[in-house]
């Protein structure tokens, strides 16, 4: 009798394995945006050089990138002092 509950346990397991459903992958994620972009806001490149100069808000308002100004030379050096 044991052997029959198990036999009728195993075909009802295969059987309703074929109704099991089944998962589909979940999409890859979107790459990272570029250097320098801002996440929902559309890239400018005014002057046509291939290089982003700026962005567009959704509101149509376009904002610069700011690139801060190199830093000052070092300072040449003193005269005075020991040498050697």
């Amino acid at each position: 009798m044991k052997r029959g509950l198990i036999i009728l346990a195993g075909v009802g397991g295969i059987a309703l394995a074929g109704c099991a459903a089944k998962q589909e992958p979940l999409p890859p994620a979107p790459p990272p945006p570029p250097p320098g972009a801002v996440a929902g806001t559309t890239a400018a490149d005014r002057d046509g050089d291939g290089v982003i100069d700026g962005y567009y808000t959704p509101d149509g308002i376009y904002h610069p990138n700011y690139t801060p100004p190199p830093p000052p030379p070092p300072p040449p050096p003193s005269r005075k002092g020991e040498r050697g």
